[in-house]
């Protein structure tokens, strides 16, 4: 990969659309002859590849969901023979069983390529050290900004998720100029330094590149305050390769580019899943371009955002993800986003960022309950002091998302961190 931008980076308009249909056509041709879960769901539709011309065709064709990865466990949505397949990933498996990726050499490179134009987008430069928090193994974060680190050639340090007291001597004694790492785990190694009495300011680091969870404009305010860094949105997800999908610029930091060589974007109502227009509020879906293990045509991936035009890059942004469809939270007929009380969480001086959601039910009707942590220096304050920062945000959460919430302010630590995505809720309720 040259250092700098790569040239799709400036294209007009209408040689990347080129290179999107293109693109697409091989796709479509290539799972309709080796996928059968992709056969027969063109066939169901009354679909072919051949009747793509244009990218508008492509809302012809059907939707992947979750759900079909899972029914193919673990190699059927596989478009090569398993024996071309170099890497395997996989989710956790939480919800039922895990959905299964594959990566060929190409598709690997190919991610490599990404991570390093998005570190370099990000303000990463070659010689630049690279410390990776996120976690290793199965999960993509880790490998992934592993690969492409060394691609644009910076020394990484291979920490992975965990281990925060050890994270803070390595950050100290190795002097990284970037750490790629989930906003939440960020948010606890600048506990854990002052809690060693260090200021997290006076680390090497300059760039954070943070992404695998929804945060806000607030928590990005947060971290930059603690490091004194640039915090830049990394965006992806394994069904569609990995992080690496999208990537915001540091010199605009006004949301993630979708690199559109690679990635074709569709913003859909996620009720009716008609496209919308650009710029509308719907579910993110992605086809990929170029991959040869195993592409995704139309995977809904359940994020909220919106498609904003191009501005550092040739290549359309999408919005800040509000949240995810399947994270709403419908309490009393309200819906609610972890996300919007976050926002509100951090407009309160006082209050930490860590928090924790729980709605459960009374008789018949949905209760919510805060939890959340002063800051450190406000942790002795009297009965009183937290009674009003209480009543505070439990006005505000009532004023502008609608409901009633009990807020308790709990002692420092008694919400649970996460070294990898934060756990912002527990539902209680029956289902």
């Amino acid at each position: 990969m040259s250092l700098g931008l790569h040239a799709i980076e400036n294209a007009g308009r209408d040689e990347i659309v080129a290179l999107q249909t293109e693109r697409l056509r091989w796709t479509l041709n290539h799972v309709y002859r080796n996928v059968p879960c992709y056969k027969a769901k063109f066939d169901a539709a009354g679909v072919h590849p051949g009747d793509f011309k244009a990218l508008a065709d492509l809302a012809q064709f059907p939707f992947t969901t979750k759900q079909d990865l899972r029914d193919n466990y673990p190699y059927n949505m596989f478009a090569v023979p398993r024996e071309k397949v170099v890497r395997i990933h996989a989710s956790s498996g939480t919800t039922g069983k895990p959905t299964v990726v594959g990566y060929t050499q190409n598709d690997i490179n190919t991610w490599a390529d990404l991570i390093a134009r998005s570190i370099y987008a990000s303000g990463g430069r070659p010689g630049d050290i690279v410390h990776v928090a996120y976690g290793y193994g199965l999960f993509t974060g880790g490998l992934g900004a592993h690969y492409g680190a060394e691609k644009l050639g910076c020394t990484v340090i291979p920490m992975s998720g965990g281990q925060t007291e050890k994270q803070v001597q390595l950050i100290c004694d190795f002097k990284p100029n970037i750490i790629m790492v989930t906003p939440s785990y960020m948010l606890n190694i600048a506990d854990e330094f002052r809690r060693q009495g260090i200021d997290p300011r006076s680390t090497a680091l300059r760039i954070g590149i943070h992404g695998a969870e929804p945060w806000t404009d607030a928590m990005r305010g947060e971290i930059e305050a603690a490091f004194g860094i640039d915090a830049i949105d990394i965006y992806g997800l394994s069904e569609v390769i990995g992080p690496g999908v999208a990537n915001e610029c540091a010199e605009s930091k006004d949301g993630p580019v979708i690199w559109e060589d690679h990635f074709y974007p569709e913003i859909i109502d996620p009720i009716t899943g008609e496209v919308l227009p650009e710029g509308s509020q719907g579910e993110l879906v992605f086809t990929s371009l170029t991959k040869e293990a195993m592409p995704v045509i139309r995977y809904r991936t359940r994020d909220l955002t919106r498609l904003l035009p191009p501005t550092s890059r040739s290549m359309r942004r999408i919005g800040k993800i509000t949240g995810r469809s399947d994270d709403m939270l419908i309490i009393r007929g309200v819906n609610v986003f972890p996300t919007q009380i976050e926002e509100l969480i951090l407009k309160q001086p006082k209050l930490s960022p860590h928090y924790l959601i729980e709605v459960s039910r009374d008789g018949h009707l949905d209760t919510m309950k805060v939890d959340v942590e002063l800051k450190a220096e406000f942790q002795f304050a009297s009965g009183a002091a937290k009674e009003f920062v209480a009543h505070d945000l439990q006005h505000h959460i009532k004023s502008y998302i609608g409901i009633s919430a009990r807020i308790e302010i709990v002692e420092q630590g008694g919400v649970e961190r996460s070294v990898g995505k934060a756990r912002r809720v527990i539902d209680k309720r029956p289902k």
